[in-house]
């Protein structure tokens, strides 16, 4: 892993992106979604202060577990001064998440208990599909697959073989 002098105080966005593992593309993406910021130089080059470098590691590390990039901009935006955030800030933040990513873990075993079942059917034609009909909001009108309307039969254009 290259190592930062302790006496630059700014790094370039190549540097940021060998030092933080994440792609220059990313580091812009990041920029461009207000999660990290940099100055420009007079020769048009990005500059990013060393704290970017934790902005970065708290950014890949709340993606890691799902965290919407807006969600996370909020998170940054709520420390004071918009500041660094530090291990309590995480472990603040990261506790107020637990929540949200329970409910998910939920939503994942429920899908994954059922995902056999639709395996098993072959078809995803099952009267109460949680996969392809979630809460049965189908089934009220209509079970199986035929989620689209039926074609009403034309006996005359079947004889002559139009229909």
């Amino acid at each position: 892993m290259p190592q930062i002098p302790q006496t630059l105080h700014e790094l370039s966005v190549g540097q940021l992106s060998a030092r933080s593992g994440a792609a220059v593309s990313a580091l812009h993406f990041y920029e461009s979604k207000g999660l990290i910021s940099s100055r420009r130089t007079s020769g048009n080059q990005r500059r990013y202060s060393r704290d970017a470098l934790r902005r970065v590691a708290f950014v890949r590390a709340a993606q890691r577990v799902g965290i919407p990039l807006a969600t996370i901009r909020d998170a940054l935006a709520s420390l004071p001064e918009e500041r660094t955030p530090n291990r309590d800030d995480w472990a603040r933040l990261s506790e107020a998440w637990r929540q949200e990513l329970d409910e998910r873990i939920k939503q994942l075993h429920r899908l994954r208990d059922h995902l056999t079942d639709c395996i098993g059917c072959g078809c995803l034609s099952l009267e109460n599909c949680v996969l392809s009909n979630p809460d049965d909001i189908s089934g009220e009108h209509i079970t199986g697959s035929r989620l689209m309307p039926e074609r009403r039969r034309d006996p005359a254009a079947e004889e002559d073989g139009t229909g």
